[in-house]
This record gives structure tokens, sequence and C-alpha cells, in this order.
């Protein structure tokens, strides 16, 4: 009789055990499905979520002005964002067109004539030697140099080519994260009770502070770091353009990304800086010194105005979050990754800070309560 039992036991068990390992699959299959389909949406939905928390308080102040109608003024605020984006792009893509083609042009009508190389090149410790025999060789035979190093110029005019294809690629995602921006701004109240509800069930009561915490650390990071690197950019590529340098956008581009990763913009501007010197006459070098040094600096005083009190990321946090983010999802997970990193970043110090709070909280107990007086 117990054998029976048993035996109706474990056959029962094993009957709920393959059922439920059905349903899980047929769960993990449901979910993977519909990841598959909503990929390429979760880059440009989670930018534009993050622009929309930083822009939301510029919108409330446009929509005083138009009357209350937040959606003209959520509008009116993507639409400038995308101008923005457009002009500036435009401008270091038409420069990077220009710089290939026009190098294209002279080679093909082999009218140019480089300069041979100095003997304090060969000086150089390591690289010298080798850099001196390469220098010499496309100074006195520039058809032998191309013939001999053709796999690595194409390598090099592919890798712009990349650059490129990538840089439109992102303006799109720009472009859409922003008119996705647009939409969450113009229903903001709408979509903050639904995430606040869903926040309340899956984190419980801290749900409202950390909110607030993941606003206030988008804000800092997206005007703090990525807008000020931005206006860096800006600053030192048109001191760039207006003066003429060579490859003026891609330097710019190249401004940018280290403006993002926290490292100072002068590691580029001080060798352009000393080009232009060596090129230009005295009163162009010091106008062109002047502004691109102002612009190099000045994330000293813009990062204390635009960036948030109480949020304070450290360099390393953001330096990965940048690199990462641009491995992961191209020029745009430089920004996004950022802000994403600085965001966990801050809510595991607020996890360490509420944990230490509640533990130093003095527990209440029965015998612990207040007797009355005899």
């Amino acid at each position: 009789m117990d054998k029976q039992i048993e035996q109706r036991q474990s056959k029962l068990f094993i009957n709920n055990m393959v059922e439920s390992a059905i349903r899980i699959g047929l769960l993990i299959l449901l979910i993977n499905f519909t990841y598959g389909i909503i990929k390429p949406f979760i880059i440009p939905v989670l930018w534009g979520a993050i622009i929309a928390v930083a822009l939301l308080p510029l919108t409330k102040r446009l929509e005083k002005t138009y009357g209350g109608k937040r959606g003209l003024a959520a509008t009116t605020v993507a639409l400038i964002g995308i101008g923005i984006l457009v002009v500036p792009f435009a401008l270091v893509s038409g420069s990077l067109y220009e710089g290939v083609t026009h190098t294209t042009e002279v080679l093909q009508s082999g009218e140019i004539k480089i300069p041979g190389p100095t003997a304090k090149i060969a000086e150089i410790p390591v690289i010298g030697d080798k850099l001196y025999s390469i220098w010499n060789l496309f100074s006195t035979n520039l058809e032998k140099g191309i013939q001999q190093f053709l796999p690595e110029i194409k390598g090099f005019l592919g890798a712009i080519a990349s650059i490129l294809g990538g840089a439109l690629t992102s303006l799109v995602m720009f472009i859409i994260s922003l008119a996705i921006a647009g939409g969450f701004m113009a229903h903001a109240e709408k979509i903050s009770g639904a995430l606040e509800t869903v926040a309340v069930r899956a984190v419980g009561k801290k749900a409202e502070q950390w909110a607030n915490l993941m606003a206030a650390t988008i804000r800092s990071v997206l005007l703090g770091v990525v807008g000020v690197a931005f206006i860096q950019a800006v600053i030192i590529g048109a001191a760039m353009f207006v003066f003429k340098v060579p490859a003026a956008g891609f330097l710019t581009l190249t401004i940018l990304i280290l403006c993002i990763a926290q490292l100072p913009a002068l590691l580029i501007v001080a060798p352009v800086i000393f080009y232009v010197y060596s090129t230009g006459d005295g009163t162009s070098t010091t106008l062109f010194t002047i502004w691109a040094l102002a612009g190099g600096l000045s994330d000293n005083f813009l990062k204390p105005m635009l960036m948030g009190r109480g949020v304070d990321v450290p360099m390393p946090v953001i330096l990965i979050g940048a690199i990462g983010g641009m491995l992961f999802a191209g020029i745009i997970g430089l920004f996004l990754g950022a802000i994403v990193l600085a965001i966990w970043y801050e809510l595991f110090l607020f996890w360490l800070d509420y944990e230490v709070a509640d533990e130093s909280k003095p527990e209440v107990t029965e015998d612990s309560s207040p007797q009355e007086p005899s």
C-alpha cells in the first residue's frame, strides 16, 4: 500500500515538474520573441526617456509662455534639439568629406609635394628612425610610398567611411529619440503616474526617493557632462572652422569624445595651436589661441553652473560608461553609457546609505515602552 502511494506521488511529482518545465520554456520563448521585436527600439526609447527627464523643466517653462499648451511646448523643444544636432553634423560631415575629396584629387593629379624630414625626426626615441624613413620615402617617391603602404591607406579611408556611416546612423537615432522625448514630455504626468505604480510594486516605499535620485542624476550628467562637452566642442570647433584648420570636423568630433570621457580638450587643442602658430601670422594665431583656450578651459566654470547639486559622479564611472557605451551602441552609447552607469552608481550609494540608516534606528520593543510614574 505504501509502495503504491509512493509511486503515485512520484508520478504526480514528475507530471508537475514536466508541466512546469513546459510552461517555463514557453514563457522563455515568449520573452525571447518579444525581446527580438522590441530590441531595435530599446536604445531610442531609453535615450528619449533620459532626454525627456532632463528637458522637462524647460518644457514646463515654455508651456507657460504658450498659455498651457504642453504639446506645443514639447514639440518646440524637440525641434530645437533636432536643429542643434543636424547643423553641427552637417558641418563636421562636410569638412570630413571635403578633406577626403581634396586629398584624393591632389593624389590623382600628382601635384602634391611633401617636404622632407629634418634630422631631428630621426633623433626621436624608439620611433624616430622608422618615422624618418617612411617620411623620406613619401617626400622623395610618393608613388612608391603609396604602393608600399596601400593596404594601410585603404584601411584608413575605410575607417573614415565607417565613422561617417556610424555618425549618420547615430544622427537618425538621435532624431528618433528626440521625437520620442517630445511625446514623453507632452504626456509626462500620465507616464509618471504609471511608472510610479510599477516602481512601488517593484521597489517598495523607497520608489519615490529612488525616482527623484535618478531624475537628479540624469539632469546632472546630461547637462554637466554631456552638455558641457557639447558646448566645448562647439566653441573649439567653431574656432578651427573659422581659421580653416585642416580636418576641423574630425578634430571637433575627437574633442567631443574626449570631453565626454572627462579628458582635457587641451590634448587636441595644444597641438592644433602649435600647428596654427607654425603656419599663420601673429594676429590670427593669437586670436585662435585665445578662442581655443577659452573653449578648452570653459568646463571649469560651466560644470559648477550646470552640474546638479548633491550629485557628484567620479571620473572613472563616467569614463567607463562612455567608452563601454560607445563599444556597445556606437556614438549614441557614448552619451547613454555615461548616464546609465552614473545612475547605477548613485543608486548603489543611496542603497548603502539607506541600509546604514535602517540599521542605526533603535529597535522598539515592548520592554522599551515608557512606563507611567508610580
